[in-house]
């Protein structure tokens, strides 16, 4: 599906979560000089409910497909009033939704979901269309939205998780390309602990040699992004902790929080568990997941 390629590609649904997705990815769209695709994708199963439900088993896609035309048009409209000039384009499409999106979004420039389901009191996240696709996606990076809040990302802060990884190298340049365009400030975090403390604490661990050694991985990961970046102003952070609970951490008061996926600590396995799907579920501001 090469047609889609360069275009920033959101998820809709019927959530109010979804339309926050579009409008933070009109600003990011319109940032990137990129058109914006609003894919609304119909499940299977819903399209077999509707019509089993429908008078004479009729075909259920045209009442279907004009409320959620009603849906697409109105989220066209908040999309271009926050981003005037945007191009917006939209398509209805049916099928399974991580399937679709996928294949739609594998050469697109960024993929942007809703957080509907997640940050449940659970954190569960298993099952869902994200979930899916945060395993599936090989190609664009995705980005999760939270909160009304998130819309306005210009002057807060980006919090990048950096472990010297391939992975990490595109995450730094994504979060780097971010932080130039918005003229925020970006925090680098490496957290070189991948142990519970108190077991580290009763082992021989030279800790500032530690702390010397991750903050040298830190500045070598950064150097050539900073050189290209020269106007984006950079805090180099150092944990000894697990790396989501740093990252969950330092970003509390950030826009967005972006990490590698199947780096040395940073999420080794795009599986639940991992340290991408953990600050998924955790982190407080929207998240950026980049993938191999």
């Amino acid at each position: 599906m090469s047609e889609f390629a360069h275009e920033v590609v959101v998820g809709l649904d019927a959530s109010e979560a979804s339309r926050h997705a579009a409008r933070w990815a009109a600003r990011e769209a319109a940032s990137r000089r990129r058109t914006l695709l609003l894919v609304h994708v119909f499940p299977r199963p819903l399209l077999e409910l509707a019509r089993s439900r429908l008078p004479g088993g009729s075909e259920p896609r045209d009442p279907l497909q004009r409320a959620i035309g009603l849906e697409l048009n109105a989220v066209v409209e908040q999309c271009v009033q926050i981003a005037p000039g945007l191009e917006v384009r939209t398509e209805l499409l049916s099928g399974d939704p991580v399937e679709v999106l996928a294949g739609i979004s594998e050469h697109a420039e960024l993929l942007v979901l809703g957080s509907s389901g997640i940050g449940s009191p659970d954190l569960e996240l298993v099952g869902s269309t994200a979930a899916d696709l945060l395993t599936r996606q090989k190609g664009s990076p995705v980005v999760i939205t939270r909160g009304e809040e998130q819309i306005g990302q210009e002057a807060r802060d980006v919090v990048v998780g950096v472990d010297g990884s391939q992975n990490s190298v595109r995450a730094v340049d994504f979060a780097f390309d971010f932080a130039a365009r918005h003229r925020c400030r970006l925090v680098a975090v490496h957290a070189w602990s991948d142990l519970p403390l108190d077991h580290v604490q009763d082992w021989a661990v030279d800790r500032d040699a530690a702390r010397w050694e991750a903050s040298e991985l830190l500045s070598r990961s950064l150097a050539g992004c900073a050189e290209r970046h020269p106007d984006v102003a950079v805090q180099e952070v150092v944990r000894d902790q697990r790396p989501a609970r740093a990252l969950v951490d330092v970003s509390r008061d950030a826009g967005l929080l972006v990490v590698g996926s199947h780096g040395r600590g940073l999420g080794r396995r795009a599986v639940p568990g991992s340290v991408s799907h953990a600050v998924v579920h955790a982190a407080p501001c929207s998240v950026a997941v980049l993938r191999g």
